[in-house]
C-alpha cells in the first residue's frame, strides 16, 4: 500500500501535475483501493483544515509581507553601503560585502528568492560597474541569496516546525552559526577567485572613496534603521519577549513605518500592492503545507514513518552514515523538485528515523534546510537561478554551471554542519 502511495505521488508530480494535487491524490489512494482504510476523504479533509488552524502558520505570510515592503523600501541598499564601507577596499571586499548583505537581508526576508531579487537588483549593477564579470556577479548573488533560508527568521524553518512539532524558536537559534559558517566559506571562495582573476583596483578604490565622502557616521546613520530590523526581529524571539508569529507582525509594522516615514521610499497607497504580492507568494505554499499535513496523516495511518525508522535502524545503524545518505538524496531531489515542498513532504517521514538513531530534531532540521538552500542553486531547476539569470540577461543553466564551484564550497560547509552538531545546537540549548 505504501509503495502505491509513493508511486502515485511520483508519477503525478513528474507528469507535471501541481504538487499539491499530486499529494492530495496520493493521500486518498489507499482509501480508493480499500474503503475500509481509516484515511477516508473526511479524515484527509479534516487534517488539511486543521493544519490551517494554527497561529504559527501566520508567521510565513507576515515575514513575506515584511520582506516585500523592505525590498521596495531600499533596505538592501542601506545594508550594502555599510558593509562596502568597512570591507570594500580589501581584496574581494565588494563581493564579500554582497555576501554579508545577503546574510543580513536573509534575517529580514526569510526567503532565498526574495533575497536574490532584492540584493541582486541593487548589487549586480554595482559589481558590473566595478569591472566584475557578469556571470561571476549573478552567481555570487544567487548562491549567497540561499542564506535567506538558513539565517532566521526562515520560512522553511517555520514550515519544518509546523510539520514536525519542533520548536521554531530553537530552529531559528540553531540556524545562526551554520549560516555564518556558510557565509564565511563563500567569502573565502570569493577571495580566492578574485586573487586568481584579479580586480579593477582603481574602480574599487574610487567606489570606496565615494562612500567615504559621506563619512562612516553618515553611512551608519543612513543604514541604522536597516541594521536595527534583524536585531528587533531576532532579539524579540531570542529574548523570550515574542513568539515567531508576534515577531513577524512586529517586522511588518517596522518595515512599513521605516519605509514610509524614515526612508520615505514608499507611499501609503503602495501597501495594498505589497499585500497582494505577499498573498500571491504565500497562496501556493499555504496549500502545499495543508496538503502535506493530510499526506503525512495518511502515511501515519499506514505506519510508514515507524516502518522506515525500523528499516533504517536495522540497515544503517550509524547516524552519520544516515545523515550523509540524506544529504546525497536531498541533493539529487533538489535538482528536480523545489526544496520547500521536499522538506514539508519528507521531514515528518524522516524525522522518526533520525531520532531513533540519536539525531537531535533541531540539528536534523538545520541539515534539511541547508540541503534546501543548495537546491535553490542546483541546476536544472534551482529557483534562485531563474530569479538571478534575467538580471544579467543570461540563461539559468549558464548561471547554474558557473555555480558548481560555489556549490562545492557550500557542500564542504554543510559536511562540517553534519559532523559538528554543536554548531546547530550550542545556541539553541
Amino acid at each position: 500500500m505504501i509503495a502505491v502511495v509513493v508511486l502515485v505521488m511520483v508519477v503525478l508530480i513528474f507528469a507535471g501535475i501541481p504538487m499539491a494535487v499530486g499529494l492530495g491524490a496520493a493521500a486518498l489512494a489507499p482509501w480508493l483501493m480499500d474503503h475500509a482504510f481509516a484515511g477516508t476523504p473526511i479524515v484527509v479533509m479534516r487534517s488539511l483544515i486543521t493544519s490551517y488552524d494554527s497561529t504559527t502558520l501566520l508567521a510565513i505570510p507576515l515575514f513575506m509581507l515584511s520582506g516585500a515592503v523592505m525590498a521596495k523600501g531600499g533596505i538592501s541598499k542601506k545594508l550594502f553601503d555599510i558593509f562596502a564601507l568597512f570591507v570594500g577596499k580589501r581584496t574581494a571586499g565588494i563581493p564579500m560585502a554582497v555576501i554579508i548583505t545577503c546574510l543580513f537581508y536573509g534575517a529580514i526576508s526569510g526567503s532565498g528568492p526574495a533575497t536574490v531579487a532584492a540584493v541582486g537588483v541593487m548589487c549586480i549593477p554595482v559589481l558590473l560597474e566595478l569591472g566584475y564579470d557578469k556571470i561571476f556577479s549573478v552567481t555570487l548573488v544567487a548562491v549567497a541569496g540561499s542564506l535567506g533560508v538558513i539565517i532566521p527568521p526562515s520560512i522553511p524553518m517555520v514550515a519544518y516546525g509546523l510539520m514536525t512539532g519542533v520548536s521554531i524558536g530553537a530552529l531559528f537559534t540553531g540556524g545562526v552559526l551554520p549560516g555564518i559558517l556558510i557565509a564565511v566559506a563563500l567569502m573565502l571562495y570569493a577571495y580566492i577567485y578574485c586573487k586568481r582573476h584579479g580586480e579593477d583596483k582603481e574602480k574599487v578604490a574610487a567606489n570606496h572613496a565615494k562612500l567615504m565622502e559621506k563619512g562612516a557616521f553618515g553611512v551608519l546613520k543612513e543604514g541604522f534603521w536597516a541594521l536595527l530590523c534583524p536585531v528587533i526581529i531576532l532579539g524579540s524571539i531570542y529574548g523570550g519577549f515574542c513568539t515567531p508569529t508576534e515577531s513577524a507582525c512586529i517586522s511588518v509594522w517596522y518595515a512599513v513605518l521605516v519605509s514610509l516615514f524614515i526612508y520615505k521610499t514608499c507611499k501609503l497607497s503602495d501597501i495594498p500592492k505589497y499585500l497582494l504580492e505577499a498573498v500571491n507568494s504565500y497562496a501556493g505554499l499555504c496549500m502545499m503545507l495543508g496538503v502535506s499535513m493530510a499526506f503525512a496523516k495518511t502515511l501515519t495511518l499506514l505506519q510508514a514513518p515507524t516502518m522506515l525508522a525500523n528499516f533504517i535502524s536495522a540497515s544503517i545503524g550509524n547516524r552519520y552514515v544516515f545523515l550523509i545518505v540524506i544529504v546525497i538524496a536531498m541533493f539529487i531531489i533538489g535538482m528536480f523538485i523545489d526544496g520547500g515542498p521536499a522538506v514539508t513532504i519528507l521531514s515528518p517521514i524522516l524525522l522518526p528515523a533520525a531520532v531513533a538513531l540519536g539525531v537531535d530534531p533541531v540539528h536534523f532540521g538545520i541539515i534539511l534546510i541547508c540541503c534546501l538552500a543548495i537546491g535553490l542553486v542546483t541546476p536544472p531547476f534551482g529557483i534562485n537561478l531563474f530569479v538571478g539569470a534575467p538580471l544579467v540577461e543570461e540563461k539559468p543553466m549558464t548561471v547554474g554551471k558557473a555555480a558548481i564551484p560555489w556549490i562545492a564550497v557550500f557542500m564542504v560547509a554543510l559536511l562540517i554542519i553534519v559532523f559538528v552538531p554543536g554548531l546547530s545546537l550550542w545556541l539553541s540549548k
